[in-house]
């Protein structure tokens, strides 16, 4: 008994201890909150948000030193570090509401930086105040576009959305219309696309004109709901609306900065490119891609209008995770987060979302013009590292997509005409080589003009970037042709995203036009750099690529390369350049022989003009002329010398100066191989090889040195027959 008292006592006074060590926390807790409490009520900051949200309708402006002072505290905690959430939702409902007039409302919109996200309630009731008060047209505007400014930044769209009629009416006043269009533009979807919304955006087109802002929306409305929109909307408008965020984007990139918020993440940059009347003389360029995020902070819910829960992309891990959820994904607040992973662009690729496709160009279309293409500070050297990482990671993209966007393109034929050729070269030759097909009656001013300019007034690695780009642009034209084609080869589609058509006549005239574009370049840059070997290898490269357009991508096309291209490559003194000559021979041989015979059997309507057969056969002439019947310089061919100047040369034997065993190609073999077959002669004598045993070892030698082109080439052109008198008698094949 005594020890369970014992117990007792002492479980009593470990109690008491535990009450005592309560109160004794509790107190410093309120001691605590009293001291923040007082600190907050002693706070300038504090002060004055709580006399704006108090202050009584009608209260004067004019004398009133007190609401200059406390909005002077708010306008430096704006631009310092920003408003948090009830700041602005204060500081918007008094603007709004012209509890102190018009004159006040302006200077407080022109402050509303926020620090984090902007409260989606505070902005729906500012919305509701632009019927319920006389607020001027001109500060209507300008809260529009404090809206578009921080559109990203808005903790949430459902609310927003739930009054998009509400909105819609707003369309009809005509200052407000551009930027009523960029937002509803933001927040729509298809359940927002109506008939009569459409009949009224057509009536507005009809008394304003064809304008940009109504053509977008409607270009929207018509990804949503074909059916409704039947109006034709033009294939290359400009790349979005004008740009509405000026007073407050540099701010806004200021306070980000300063709190550690990367910079252009949350400023909506999205759908707006440059207006032509804004200050171009920039120094400093942001192309940093934003981060992944999603459009509120909120927890994944359920998406009430469709019944169904919505995953924001930015809690997909993996691509198991993708696939299970591919069609309840919601994507990012910023668009152009999409473009850093590997993931939305998986998504982009499976789910084929045109809106998203066309919201992700008009991002990227602003960007581009607005950062890039009106930096005139281009050769700042931080400047030019971001704009490298940026078009590095656009390139990453449409490798992995395998096409290129519409707003790049566009960047593109706007960046040709005022580009060096030397500024982010690897990258704009890298966007360039992804252009899909240009129509022939365009693609001479958009391409040809600019990059011949740059072509005749650069280095020789310009010139070798610019070949090995338009090798690889063809080369992506033509399998582009052969996996996107229709069956009855009538039209094709020229990217997967849109719903634009070219002939196949249409295509083949682009192509056609390319080749002969690069044929002409190569022709003079040949001239120009003394028929540099590099450049020749770069020239051959892309005519490897236009002699096999039948066989290896089914196009009913032929075009030889120029004599410009062809004898630079025959009388090369390097014997890969001969090599590779000889291989493109062979292979459009391959190809020709292989339409002639579908064109006889009535396999395809495709007829080959008599003029290509002609300057084939007169090219392979030549080249068994040279290297294999030593008959240089004859009066059939197109290198005719006087026979005085060959005479004053003094070279003997000239007529055999670039067959297989004089040619400055292959010299140094026939040194070597008559090294090899005579050791012991003291005196060379290269035309031995040419008795029947020493040529046909000197050409299997040839062979087993890795000219395999030159190898097809004597095979399918070169009747080998020998004499019985030992000598050479070998024939040309017709």
């Amino acid at each position: 008994m005594a020890t369970a008292l014992i117990l007792s006592e002492s479980d009593q006074s470990s109690q008491s201890d535990s009450s005592l060590s309560s109160r004794s926390i509790n107190r410093s807790l309120r001691l605590a909150e009293k001291e923040k409490r007082k600190n907050e009520a002693e706070d300038p900051f504090v002060l004055a948000l709580k006399y704006f949200s108090e202050v009584e309708a009608g209260t004067p402006v004019i004398g009133n030193d007190e609401v200059d002072r406390n909005l002077v505290f708010v306008e430096k905690v704006a631009f310092s570090n920003g408003l948090s959430p009830e700041a602005i939702s204060v500081m918007l409902e008094f603007a709004m509401s012209l509890r102190m007039g018009t004159s006040i409302c302006v200077r407080v919109l022109k402050c509303l930086i926020p620090a984090s996200v902007v409260p989606e309630e505070a902005v729906v009731r500012a919305v509701v105040w632009l019927t319920v008060g006389n607020l001027p047209i001109s500060t209507q505007v300008l809260f529009i576009k404090w809206t578009l400014t921080v559109f990203d930044m808005i903790d949430g769209k459902d609310q927003l959305r739930a009054i998009y009629g509400f909105i819609f009416s707003l369309i009809t006043e005509e200052n407000l219309c551009p930027f009523i269009c960029h937002l509803l533009y933001l927040l729509t979807r298809k359940e927002s696309v109506r008939v009569f919304r459409v009949r009224k955006l057509l009536e507005l087109q009809s008394k304003l004109g064809r304008q940009p802002f109504l053509l977008h929306l409607l270009s929207l409305y018509k990804v949503f709901c074909p059916e409704l929109v039947t109006l034709s909307i033009p294939s290359r408008m400009r790349s979005g609306f004008k740009n509405h965020i000026s007073p407050w984007k540099s701010a806004l990139i200021g306070v980000q900065k300063r709190n550690g918020v990367p910079a252009a993440s949350s400023i909506s940059l999205a759908f707006i490119i440059k207006d032509k009347t804004s200050d171009r003389k920039r120094k400093r360029c942001c192309l940093e891609l934003p981060t992944l995020s999603m459009i509120t902070n909120k927890e994944p819910q359920t998406e009430q209008t469709f019944g169904r829960k919505v995953v924001p992309l930015v809690h997909i891990h993996s691509f198991a995770q993708l696939l299970e959820n591919m069609h309840r994904i919601e994507l990012p607040a910023q668009m152009g987060s999409l473009l850093g992973s590997s993931l939305a662009l998986q998504y982009l690729d499976c789910v084929q979302d045109e809106s998203a496709i066309l919201r992700l160009n008009f991002w990227l279309g602003c960007t581009l013009h607005e950062e890039l293409l009106f930096c005139s500070d281009g050769g700042d050297a931080q400047n030019s590292e971001e704009a490298m990482q940026f078009l590095n990671k656009l390139l990453s993209a449409q490798h992995f997509l395998q096409e290129g966007f519409s707003s790049s393109d566009a960047f593109l034929y706007k960046f040709l005409n005022v580009w060096d050729g030397s500024l982010l070269r690897p990258q704009i030759l890298g966007l360039l080589s992804n252009i899909p097909v240009i129509p022939s009656s365009q693609i001479g001013r958009l391409l040809f003009e600019p990059l011949t300019q740059l072509f005749f007034t650069s280095s020789l690695f310009f010139k070798c970037g610019l070949m090995e780009c338009l090798n690889s642009m063809l080369l992506k034209w033509l399998t582009w042709h052969s996996v996107y084609a229709l069956e009855d080869d009538l039209d094709i589609s020229l990217n997967s995203h849109t719903s634009i058509n070219i002939t196949l006549s249409g295509f083949k005239d682009s192509v056609m036009e390319l080749v002969h574009f690069a044929g002409r370049l190569a022709s003079v840059g040949l001239q120009l750099e003394g028929c540099h070997s590099l450049l020749l290898s770069f020239i051959l490269e892309f005519y490897e690529t236009v002699c096999d357009t039948f066989v290896k991508f089914a196009l009913p096309l032929m075009v030889m390369p120029p004599p410009g291209v062809f004898y630079p490559a025959l009388f090369a003194t390097d014997p890969t350049s001969v090599d590779r000559l000889a291989y493109i021979m062979h292979r459009y041989k391959v190809n020709l022989i292989s339409a002639k015979t579908q064109e006889k059997l009535a396999e395809q309507t495709f007829h080959i003009s008599r003029q290509t057969f002609q300057q084939f056969n007169h090219y392979v002439v030549v080249m068994v002329n040279c290297l294999w019947n030593s008959r240089m310089f004859h009066p059939s061919d197109d290198i005719q010398v006087g026979e005085e100047l060959l005479l004053k040369s003094r070279v003997p034997d000239y007529w055999t100066s670039f067959d297989l065993i004089h040619h400055p190609a292959f010299v140094s073999y026939a040194v070597d191989f008559h090294q090899k077959c005579w050791p012991d002669r003291k005196d060379m004598d290269l035309n031995s090889i040419k008795h029947s045993k020493p040529w046909s070892w000197y050409l299997e030698y040839l062979f087993t040195q890795g000219f395999d082109g030159l190898k097809d080439f004597v095979q399918s052109n070169i009747s080998r027959q020998v004499k019985a008198g030992g000598g050479q008698g070998d024939t040309q094949q017709r």
